[in-house]
């Protein structure tokens, strides 16, 4: 019997699950707007752990959200998957961060989009069909009032995602639906984690790193008066 522990640290949402043979039975998540996984990553995986009466001997695999994301919420996540790993002997899968994203709007035809904000008008975006078959791969792109025309001429599209907020100020169109305040959590990744584990679709944990898509930027600290 698979049980897979996820952690989901793209975003703001600090995310933990644990899922037997794919289907999600705990949660633990922090969905606010402030970064707290160094404090709080550990902690949830102990609580979720205790409060499912779940020992770390039951643990199968370990999932983590790849990316894109946060470069250092990623980074976070991705530490603790290894050394989950590491400690228990399992092996680490990944899952997409926007492919789990996606799988929070259900559907019966048109598209869905799931987006991160990134820098200024920027997000990273990535284009769904209703039966979450990816059908464009994942872009760092600048929004105008013309993205992602060719979907919205043809069918309804659903935006998700901290992305949303920007999009929605600049794109006008009947087809286009905006599902607000939606952040990728650990609750989506269980399944599809679970089908990579059946496929052994497994990551090297010494070598394996989050997909950035863009290199890190440090901003420079302001000259003191």
């Amino acid at each position: 019997m698979a049980i897979i522990l996820s952690i989901e640290t793209a975003t703001t949402n600090c995310s933990v699950s644990l899922s037997k043979e794919g289907e999600t039975f705990a949660l633990k998540e922090d969905y606010n707007t402030n970064y707290s996984h160094a404090e709080r990553l550990h902690v949830f995986i102990d609580e979720i752990l205790k409060e499912s009466k779940t020992d770390k001997s039951e643990i199968t695999a370990v999932a983590v959200s790849k990316g894109p994301g946060s470069y250092t919420g990623l980074r976070i996540g991705v530490s603790a998957a290894k050394g989950l790993c590491y400690a228990l002997n399992v092996p680490l899968i990944s899952v997409s961060t926007l492919e789990a994203l996606a799988h929070q709007v259900e559907i019966d035809q048109g598209f869905i989009i799931p987006m991160l904000d990134a820098r200024r008008m920027e997000v990273y975006a990535e284009v769904f069909n209703s039966k979450h078959q990816s059908l464009r791969s994942v872009k760092a792109e600048v929004l105008d009032e013309t993205s992602y025309a060719d979907y919205l001429n043809m069918d309804m599209v659903y935006f998700v995602g901290n992305g949303v907020e920007k999009t929605k100020s600049l794109i006008c169109h009947k087809h286009a639906n905006f599902v607000e305040n939606r952040l990728p959590s650990a609750q989506e990744m269980g399944a599809l984690a679970y089908q990579k584990y059946k496929k052994s679709d497994t990551e090297d944990v010494a070598y394996f790193e989050p997909y950035y898509l863009k290199d890190f930027v440090a901003l420079k600290p302001k000259p003191k008066l």
